[in-house]
């Protein structure tokens, strides 16, 4: 069974990747891979759980619920009463999230309030425009994080080119930007995130140690662009609808929209810093304001134009393939990391490899970032988390160099495949970006980015140490 369950992720993934080839919607094979994975492990899970690791807390409680005490029948409940719950309550915080964010993003757009930047954007050259899009969203996913700065820069593409595959590009680039600018920041990413509350990483180091290497990752591919692209874009054509001209929202409706979104996006970290309540939260509060605000702005003028400038009619506009994609994923890699076959992957890199040596400690840490492109970056790291304690001096110390050059690798290693990171996921429902085009357009210039930035880092700590 433990086999099995790998040999349907590896399946569930080729159909994921080969989405347009069998005409399938990557949603609906993300969500079989997800429930297949669960259902084979739970079957399996006497073979496969460890009676001796479930805590005693733990069976003390399926004691106090009447549990019968055969051994199986405690793994089994344990499987489908802590494990899957577990992994839900996290999934359902990042849907939560998601969709949130997609809807103050849609409720932007409704009121025209792109309009405040895409007006300042003139340039329609290929190259001035792909430095201004990445520069704003390396800085952007540094304040508010690289899978909501995704769906803000998504959709501002949409006002700014009008050919869908050199839109595409221009998404893939923002991928890379955001990935890159989430690492050096402890809220731009979850898993620097992770290791940030863990209390593995500092706010000023990894800001000073990780920004540059950082910058190299998403440099580098548009410095190579820059020789390659010539020409000019072509811009979508202006259309406006009767209700526009009917009814439209005014100049500071646009400006209190826009303003009051991004605001509410860049409180969510602030609120998470300071509450400790999951981003979730955060983002449902902003959202709750941001629909308070609407209504009190429009409560005067007729109910459909109310309905279609409201939470209530925004939200169905919301991708929601894309949602139950992100679920069934996450279920997939959720299964893989209760049946343990992420761990067993760590400790087999850390064996084979070791990370008793300076050398060793980096080849582990870019193989981490590698896997991240193809499975999860949150369990890689929760796992080497697991794996490698604390320690008061070395490589493992709080701000060591293990735990920076994860943030970094685990960050930014994602990009090389469009479904190794919440940016590319989201890029990839968002506009409906194929694994096959990005593989052959953008991976390899993920790629190098990765490994230039890999390489900045050993060189500036070989320097500084």
């Amino acid at each position: 069974m433990y086999i099995l369950i790998l040999i349907i992720f590896v399946l569930g993934y080729a159909a994921i990747a080969l989405e347009h080839t069998i005409r399938v919607d990557k949603a609906a094979s993300a969500l079989i891979t997800g429930v297949l994975c669960w259902t084979v492990y739970v079957v399996g899970a006497s073979g496969i759980v460890d009676f001796d690791s479930i805590s005693h807390a733990v069976l003390g409680l399926f004691q106090e619920e009447g549990v019968p005490t055969d051994q199986g029948e405690i793994i089994t409940h344990y499987v489908t009463h802590f494990q899957i719950l577990e992994h839900l309550s996290e999934i359902a915080s990042i849907l939560f999230f998601l969709v949130g964010a997609m809807t103050i993003v849609e409720l932007i757009d409704a009121h025209e309030g792109f309009a405040v930047i895409t007006d300042r954007i003139q340039t329609r050259n290929k190259v001035k425009l792909l430095w201004i899009v990445s520069v704003i969203t390396f800085f952007l996913s540094a304040a508010l994080d690289n899978l909501t700065t995704t769906i803000v820069m998504v959709s501002l593409l949409r006002k700014l080119i009008a050919d869908q595959q050199h839109r595409w590009f221009y998404a893939g680039i923002i991928v890379i930007a955001a990935n890159a600018g989430g690492a050096w920041s402890p809220i731009g990413d979850v898993t620097t995130t992770m290791l940030w509350i863990g209390g593995q990483i500092t706010t000023s180091n990894i800001v000073t140690n990780l920004i540059l290497p950082s910058l190299v990752a998403i440099t580098v591919p548009l410095v190579y662009l820059s020789f390659k692209m010539k020409g000019n874009l072509v811009r979508p054509l202006k259309s406006e609808s009767a209700e526009h001209y009917l009814n439209p929202t005014t100049n500071a409706e646009r400006n209190i929209v826009f303003f009051a979104g991004i605001a509410g996006l860049i409180f969510v970290p602030v609120f998470k810093t300071i509450t400790h309540l999951p981003p979730f939260m955060g983002m449902l509060l902003s959202l709750g304001v941001l629909w308070l605000i609407t209504d009190l702005l429009h409560k005067s003028k007729n109910v459909e134009f109310r309905t279609k400038h409201s939470v209530v009619g925004v939200i169905r506009r919301i991708d929601t393939p894309s949602v139950l994609f992100f679920l069934g994923i996450l279920l997939a890699v959720g299964a893989l990391q209760s049946a343990g076959h992420l761990r067993q992957l760590a400790t087999t890199l850390d064996s084979s490899i070791g990370t008793n040596q300076l050398s060793g400690v980096y080849v582990v840490s870019i193989l981490i970032g590698f896997l991240s492109a193809i499975v999860d970056n949150v369990p890689l790291v929760a796992a080497s988390m697991g794996m490698y304690p604390l320690a008061e001096s070395g490589y493992f110390m709080t701000d060591g160099v293990f735990w920076e050059f994860l943030a970094y690798c685990a960050g930014t290693g994602g990009s090389a495949l469009i479904i190794g990171s919440a940016a590319g996921v989201a890029a990839m429902g968002l506009e409906g970006i194929s694994f096959g085009w990005y593989l052959k357009r953008i991976s390899l210039l993920a790629l190098i980015g990765y490994l230039s930035g890999a390489v900045v880092y050993i060189l500036q700590s070989s320097i500084f140490s």
